[in-house]
């Protein structure tokens, strides 16, 4: 008979699959980076639709009042997908999701300049070997021709919105349910992209059948199988083991993205990944009795 974690363990490893993903729908998608994550968050919040329904009839009625904070990290989620997306086509998809999984350090940061909180020493050594490991990451091309990489700006930037949608995550979840919190998070955010790409004037249609399966794709793989995936870990196993494992998010991605992207890391960011990776364990571990443990970044 098999573990009681056996499903829980299976689900962890599909999870991080499905987001490692990510990055190559974006690249895949012959479209902007925000209009990708505009379809991605709408066909996902649309197929979870009738799931929200059922819950609406069985659960206890929506506290009004605290319905801002889903709205609101719904809207860091899509300033989040916007810039991670768009960053994707500029720098490689192994910098780019190493970058954008650097939101422990941000949410650290702000809860102690703006929340007071107190961090542990082992803290300031995470963020030191993150630094670290991030420079030898993306630093090649500004010691080349003295110029920063776009793409890794906007991955990083991306970092800090998925940081201000875990710390108003945080506070939201102790007023609503999961599932219902999560699926309003993705109607605020579907609003928020489509207002984005209205301002950008990206257009919403005339893409090609293989870029709207990507679109598809990207949707059911990513969204909903990789964070329904890991929702469900994170419910069956203890955080010890979900925290290390979801490190090697990047990992897997800068992995795949060998042979599917046809992108080969130098050494030199092969070391720093791995440096940086243990610099946002430490953090994240250091930090975990203060925020709740979160699905990656992508």
């Amino acid at each position: 008979m098999p573990s009681k974690r056996f499903f829980p363990y299976i689900a962890l490893a599909v999870g991080i699959t499905a987001l490692s993903l990510s990055a190559m729908f974006v690249r895949w998608a012959d479209a902007p980076g925000p209009v990708t994550a505009f379809y991605r968050v709408l066909i996902s919040t649309v197929l979870f639709i009738p799931f929200f329904i059922q819950r609406q009839k069985t659960s206890a009625p929506l506290q009004i009042n605290w319905a801002w904070l889903p709205l609101l990290a719904g809207f860091f989620t899509a300033l989040d997908f916007a810039t991670w997306n768009t960053g994707v086509k500029f720098t490689t998809a192994a910098k780019a999701t190493l970058l954008g999984n650097t939101s422990p350090l941000w949410v650290a940061l702000i809860a102690l300049l703006f929340l007071q909180e107190k961090l542990r020493g082992s803290f300031w050594l995470g963020l030191l070997l993150s630094l670290l490991g991030a420079t030898l990451v993306v630093g090649a091309n500004f010691t080349e021709d003295l110029t920063i990489n776009i793409g890794d700006v906007l991955a990083s930037a991306a970092a800090i919105f998925y940081a201000l949608y875990q710390l108003t995550t945080q506070r939201g979840r102790k007023f609503l349910d999961p599932f219902r919190y999560t699926w309003l998070v993705g109607l605020s955010a579907t609003i928020s992209l489509f207002i984005i790409n209205l301002v950008l004037g990206n257009p919403f249609t005339g893409y090609t059948q293989n870029t709207w399966l990507v679109f598809l794709a990207t949707a059911i793989v990513s969204q909903m199988i990789g964070y329904l995936s890991i929702s469900y870990a994170l419910g069956h196993l203890p955080a010890s083991i979900v925290s290390p494992t979801l490190i090697g998010q990047p990992i897997l991605t800068a992995v795949l993205a060998i042979p599917l992207l046809n992108e080969i890391p130098t050494l030199m960011q092969c070391l720093g990944g791995v440096i940086a990776l243990i610099g946002i364990f430490i953090v994240n571990r250091s930090h975990q009795s203060t925020i709740q443990e979160e699905i990656p970044n992508a």
